[in-house]
């Protein structure tokens, strides 16, 4: 689940998910797939052949009026907060004027709701096999979707979860772009264009240090976008992390902890144009609360929603204390837990990777390799990917100039918050392609047919890849459909005291982004529901400045955090599968080697900076004493690999 399905997500959170029941000629009603008991769903009705204004009531099985309203001529009335606490109760009755129309679907318990992505988990991180185990978390979804039926569930999963992550348009955007990325270092490939960078580039990175440093940098150049930078930096390094005998673990560790880390801290990024316009429908809908206090209503509405997210920044601290760590580990040459394991592996030759490992991406391919005689221009590797980079940024700003409203300023971080991000990857991997092979056959390094050819192979390499991140959205799918996400956040935000509203968002964030694979649907259901309480409970009083301010920012700021947390732990998260593809790693091994260090910013980020934070910590005390706390960590836990050279 990606960008765009965030309409699917938010309708996650009020319990819809547009499965239209029986109907009356008049009356249409959009129902959930799946009832929780106790948790709150939505239903959307319209009338579309009434010309008439006309009152709408809803009646469980009892007799008993759940909700009423009105839908005017041509109009639609969604009719949320219901919430039924047994089977008994449905079918629902839906009356509107002289028509009616029966809601039914299956009521479960709302802890069943986060069994499947569970089961995902675990079977991957037990069996290391992720594409049967996200196959059977899938399927065990679809069944509780069907009524417990197992061969209805079966049906299910490919007519409906995978045709429909298949059919979303980012998701579609992105196989694009990553087929036609792989396609184009096949290419580079070909034309001996990888290897020649890696020639170049070796009197520089002559050590392992240099190299994973080489790898960090290019992580914090490549701004601004997540998935640009998973691809790029992963493809590019790796011929380089491989001749200096870095795991393909480490690799992808450095990817993935340098892509929505670095993407949420900078604001000419994709990410934040996202971020500003769900915190300034968040402050709005706050201000809505005060309809007796016009001073706060014009605080809340008034606050520039670009300045509250350049406020929150200080106190990301997982993304701050992420970029830092891996800095660490590289300047220490220390590692622990599994990663220390791979990195032993790949220093005393045991190999890149593990024994028997299913690499997200085939690097071993023939196509990888130059033919004997090629020759080595550093510049056959490098221009095709200056050619996606460039390609990518101008594609950026000319959607984000032609978007901008009349009237909006052009400034560099509207215009990137307004772009098309999918629109500038696809142009750019594009153009990558068609450089490549120009420079390919106009240098007669290979024919027409052997650079189309070499095309195809590299696309070839992305197979797995491409079924680990489809059956990944179809996972994401089914947690929208049982209304996991709002189960989860019902669970954990019945009640808390202000000043801890920071570390629980943090952690009810990064619970939604693990079950659900998304940090972008995390964002779109928390921010309303997060923003609007912190200012219920204290966070909006004396708004920018205020005593409480903090609490907001905190809160705000961990919803970012934690659904970044959260994504870099999953193994359905789309970017975690991104980085084990682009890194040529087993997609387990990643989320195995990676946990370890993401807990342990995550733990420092919540003890130092979201807790004492919220009682009038500064972030910038805060923030040096984690990164003193994570240095001593690594120290003190962490070990050299046998043979390192510094």
């Amino acid at each position: 689940m990606t960008r765009t399905s965030l309409r699917a997500a938010v309708a996650a959170l009020i319990g819809l998910a547009a499965a239209p029941s029986a109907s009356a000629q008049d009356l249409e009603v959009a129902s959930p797939h799946v009832i929780l008991t106790n948790i709150p769903f939505a239903l959307t009705i319209t009338a579309p052949g009434r010309l008439d204004t006309v009152s709408v009531q809803v009646m469980d099985a009892a007799g008993r009026v759940m909700a009423e309203g009105v839908i005017a001529p041509f109009g639609e009335l969604v009719l949320s907060g219901l919430s039924v606490s047994g089977r008994a109760l449905l079918p629902l009755t839906v009356a509107a004027g002289d028509a009616t129309s029966t809601v039914e679907a299956p009521v479960l318990p709302g802890w069943l709701s986060i069994v499947p992505p569970l089961i995902a988990i675990v079977l991957a991180l037990i069996f290391r096999e992720v594409v049967t185990s996200l196959l059977a978390g899938v399927f065990i979804g679809a069944m509780f979707v069907a009524g417990m039926n197992p061969l209805a569930g079966l049906m299910l999963t490919v007519d409906t979860f995978v045709r429909e992550a298949l059919g979303d348009p980012d998701h579609a955007a992105i196989i694009i772009f990553s087929l036609l990325l792989g396609g184009m270092v096949g290419i580079m490939s070909r034309m001996g264009g990888t290897r020649a960078v890696v020639e170049a580039v070796t009197p520089f990175a002559t050590t392992r240090r240099r190299g994973l440093f080489a790898t960090w940098a290019a992580g914090l150049a490549i701004f601004f976008d997540d998935y640009a930078n998973t691809l790029i930096v992963g493809n590019t390094m790796r011929p380089l992390t491989d001749k200096l005998k870095i795991s393909r673990e480490k690799l992808a560790y450095i990817v993935d902890s340098t892509a929505a880390p670095v993407a949420v801290l900078v604001f000419v990024s994709t990410w934040v144009g996202f971020e500003i316009g769900l915190i300034g429908d968040a402050l709005h809908q706050a201000a809505v609360q005060y309809p007796a206090d016009p001073a706060l209503q014009a605080e809340l509405t008034g606050a520039s929603p670009f300045s509250v997210y350049l406020h929150s920044v200080p106190f990301l601290f997982y993304p701050l204390l992420a970029v830092f760590t891996v800095a660490i580990l590289t300047w220490t040459g220390r590692d622990f837990g599994p990663m220390l394991k791979a990195e032993q592996r790949a220093l005393s030759g045991g190999g890149l990777f593990r024994p028997g490992a299913q690499l997200a991406a085939d690097t071993g391919s023939e196509l990888a390799e130059a033919p004997a005689g090629t020759p080595m221009r550093w510049w056959n590797g490098a221009i095709p990917v200056l050619t996606v980079v460039v390609v990518v940024v101008t594609g950026l700003l000319w959607t984000g100039m032609q978007a901008l409203g009349e009237g909006d300023p052009a400034t560099l971080s509207n215009i990137l918050g307004s772009a098309d991000p999918f629109k500038g990857l696809l142009w750019g991997s594009f153009a990558g392609c068609l450089v490549a092979v120009v420079l390919a056959v106009s240098q007669r390094i290979a024919s027409l047919r052997d650079a189309v050819g070499a095309w195809v192979g590299g696309m070839r390499a992305m197979l797995l890849a491409m079924v680990i991140l489809i059956l990944a959205w179809s996972l994401g799918e089914v947690t929208v459909a049982l209304n996991t996400a709002g189960w989860l956040t019902s669970m954990l935000s019945d009640s808390m005291p202000m000043r801890l509203l920071p570390v629980t968002t943090f952690v009810i964030a990064a619970l939604i982004s693990f079950a659900t694979g998304t940090s972008w649907g995390t964002m779109a259901i928390l921010f309303p529901l997060v923003v609007p309480l912190s200012v219920a409970m204290g966070g909006g009083v004396n708004f920018e400045g205020g005593e409480h301010y903090t609490v907001l920012l905190g809160a705000i700021s961990s919803v970012m955090a934690g659904a970044i947390f959260g994504d870099h732990c999953s193994p359905i998260s789309d970017t975690t599968v991104l980085s084990s593809m682009a890194s040529g790693c087993d997609h387990v091994d990643h989320v195995r080697t990676q946990l370890p260090y993401a807990l342990m910013v995550a733990g420092v980020g919540m003890l130092v900076g979201d807790i004492p934070t919220a009682y009038g910590l500064s972030p910038w005390i805060s923030l040096p004493l984690g990164m003193v706390i994570i240095w001593s960590i690594i120290r003190v836990v962490g070990r050299k690999p046998e043979g390192q050279i510094a």
